[in-house]
């Protein structure tokens, strides 16, 4: 099984008028890791920066405009996936793996295939991802009315994973937690 484990961060929550600054993740084919990595991205330029949204990763306006161009980003981060999917092939593809992707980070990603005129999205990655939130939902439901809210972070020391909290919401680390979670509810 080929799964692309990936999590965002973006310029604000709308992925139709926001951009994509940071795309970190991991290849892994068979439960093995193949390759991580960690894109920082100027944002399209047509899309809004919200500044509460830099706020949150700990980022600014200037800084994520010195990133590299979009275009050089999906160039490199689609260079990625072809050593991997034969994006010609509609049985190769990538399962998507997130924490609340579904309402999240697959439309940022998919908004990103778009703005660099790449409308063949689904040739990389099946139309069904896999939401690590939705997976922790049915593991946790007796000891949710417990939970202050269910934020990755709350899951994570919900399931007993350590956190660094100071590294929270950059994309790299993330993804890591992301993976924690995932291992311990499917092992």
């Amino acid at each position: 099984m080929k799964q692309l484990f990936f999590d965002l961060e973006t310029t604000g929550i709308k992925h139709w008028r926001n951009g994509i600054h940071q795309i970190s993740g991991e290849v892994v084919i068979d439960g093995i890791t193949q390759e991580s990595f960690n894109f920082n991205v100027r944002p399209n330029p047509l899309c809004e920066i919200e500044e509460e949204a830099l706020q949150v990763c700990n980022v600014t306006k200037e800084q994520i405009l010195a990133y590299p161009r979009m275009e050089e980003v999906y160039s490199k981060f689609v260079s990625m996936l072809s050593r991997y999917v034969d994006k010609f092939d509609k049985k190769d593809k990538f399962f998507l793996i997130g924490y609340n992707n579904t309402a999240f980070d697959n439309h940022f990603l998919k908004a990103f295939f778009v703005q660099n005129n790449d409308k063949f999205f689904y040739s990389w990655f099946w139309v069904n991802s896999i939401d690590v939130m939705v997976l922790a939902t049915q593991h946790l439901a007796e000891k949710r009315p417990d939970m202050i809210d269910f934020k990755q972070e709350t899951v994570a020391r919900t399931l007993g994973i350590d956190l660094d909290t100071s590294k929270l919401h950059d994309a790299s680390y993330d993804i890591y937690i992301t993976k924690e979670i995932y291992k311990r509810l499917t092992r």
